[in-house]
């Protein structure tokens, strides 16, 4: 008990207390050793699956970049094949892998196909520009690039095991067309000659396309190369060429989205038979084609996806100011229908124009496009970026018997114009969102005759321009012949597919 009242003296009950601890944590540095190991295994294996990670979401962009800016060039001939792999080259060389690692590109990553669909067959670029009409499909597979492009290196993996020392990464991605912008309307081709030449009288051929003449307004709902009844046809929207079709699909409700916006769920309309049904349902459409003259008042057109034309001008025949290019003035909307062989088709369309003839009933006259000379023509080649050479409106008595007089025609044509007689802006609102050629349709020119009711087969052999000259009606829609559209040109979205 005195030892309790000495400083410093050690009390017995406490040491063993000490000891235990001692030995704990002695224990404790021999349980951690191990555990810190494990820790650290754990912290590698993270470092080395993030590194996995990252190269996969590298690749992953990589693929798909490469896939939208090739897809994008394709045109369906040779040289669309190679300006894909040019804009793919291109998108590849500007990325990195392993954070600081180029890309060394090969064009044999990119492989391409009529079709994205699974099972569908990928060629190589060169076996594509041998065939390259329908090939508006792009696959993108890293594999196909040098080896260190997907190749990581594990830090601690192989410790666990050898095999585990490395990771090769693969991605692909497939991008391609999903709509084109053609409209689901069609009629007949008045003559299955892509390019002739008319005789004029007094002056060279003009170029005639499929049996239309440039520069000249046709009621598309009156024409007909076999017969003296109407033939107009709405196309599937949905159903690309070689598909089966559906009844329902071209009923007026279905189409309608289709007739806004301009464009159809298909990635071409030529190559292989379609889906048509007669007639075009034009008394229930009218509306949403009027949608690019800034009326949206009865259709169902929304602004924001069928926006208004940038010049919404009518040029009718009977409105005070609506051709002040022309005299006399026109008499009717567009050139006079005329049923003669078995044929519903022009004044304008006779070899010589019918006996009354007179200079108004061509009616208005290139307010799009003026007419053009056979002479540049050569057929299966595009029309030259700056187009054929043109006609003069002095022309217009050899052209056009007896011939309207221009009245200062304005160049390049009246539509083109942005201000004076010939212009009108749509609504304030709506002006900052209209588009430019939003009135010129892109048409399909058929394979007559076409058999009669829902769901048939038809060929669509070109794609024809027509420039609405004035808001359609429920019977009548006239619009101006503009040559034939390179369908290739036409691409609607292109997106990434599965």
């Amino acid at each position: 008990m005195a030892l309790l009242g000495i400083p410093g003296a050690r009390h017995p009950a406490r040491v063993p207390g000490r000891a235990r601890r001692q030995r704990e944590q002695g224990a404790f540095a021999i349980m951690f050793v191990p555990l810190l190991f494990v820790m650290l295994g754990m912290c590698g294996l993270a470092l080395d699956l993030g590194m996995v990670y990252n190269r996969k979401a590298e690749l992953h962009g990589l693929a798909k970049t490469v896939a939208l800016a090739a897809a994008r060039e394709l045109n369906g001939r040779a040289a669309g094949i190679d300006a894909a792999l040019n804009k793919g080259r291109e998108a590849a060389l500007r990325f990195k892998v392993g954070y600081r690692m180029p890309v060394t590109w090969n064009d044999n990553a990119i492989s391409f196909s009529t079709t994205p669909a699974p099972g569908a067959e990928w060629v190589s670029a060169a076996a594509a520009r041998a065939t390259p009409a329908a090939r508006f499909y792009v696959k993108v597979d890293t594999a196909e690039l040098a080896q260190e492009t997907g190749l990581v290196r594990a830090l601690w993996m192989q410790v666990l095991s050898q095999s585990l020392a490395t990771a090769s990464i693969r991605e692909r991605a497939v991008a391609g067309r999903t709509t084109t912008n053609v409209l689901p309307l069609a009629v007949c081709a008045m003559s299955p000659v892509p390019g002739a030449a008319r005789a004029n009288a007094g002056g060279p051929p003009e170029l005639v396309q499929y049996g239309y003449r440039r520069g000249l307004a046709y009621d598309l709902m009156q024409l007909n190369p076999g017969g003296t009844a109407p033939a107009n046809y709405v196309v599937d929207p949905v159903s690309p060429p070689g598909g089966l079709g559906a009844a329902g699909n071209t009923t007026p409700g279905a189409v309608a989205p289709f007739i806004c916006k301009g464009a159809m769920w298909v990635p071409r309309v030529t190559g292989g038979p379609i889906r048509v049904s007669s007639p075009f349902p034009l008394d229930a459409l009218y509306r949403e084609l009027n949608s690019r003259f800034d009326d949206y008042g009865a259709g169902s057109c929304d602004p924001n996806g069928a926006p208004p034309d940038y010049n919404i001008k009518a040029y009718a025949y009977d409105a005070a100011k609506g051709v002040v290019w022309m005299n006399p003035k026109p008499t009717r909307q567009g050139a006079a229908s005329h049923a003669e062989g078995g044929r519903l088709q022009t004044i304008a369309d006779l070899p010589a124009p019918p006996a009354g003839t007179a200079a108004g009933m061509y009616g208005p006259l290139w307010s799009y496009a003026r007419a053009v000379r056979f002479s540049a023509y050569q057929e299966g080649e595009p029309e030259p970026a700056a187009g054929y050479a043109r006609f003069s409106p002095s022309d217009w008595g050899k052209l056009y018997p007896p011939g309207p007089g221009s009245v200062g025609f304005p160049s390049p044509a009246p539509y083109q114009l942005s201000s004076g007689d010939t212009y009108k802006s749509p609504a304030a609102a709506r002006a900052d969102i209209s588009a430019l050629d939003r009135r010129l349709l892109h048409v399909p020119l058929l394979s007559c005759p076409v058999s009669a009711g829902t769901n048939v087969g038809a060929t669509a052999v070109a794609i024809g321009k027509f420039f609405m000259t004035v808001p359609a009606t429920a019977t009548s829609l006239v619009a101006e012949f503009a040559g034939i559209a390179n369908e290739t040109t036409l691409a609607g979205q292109v997106v990434l597919y599965p």
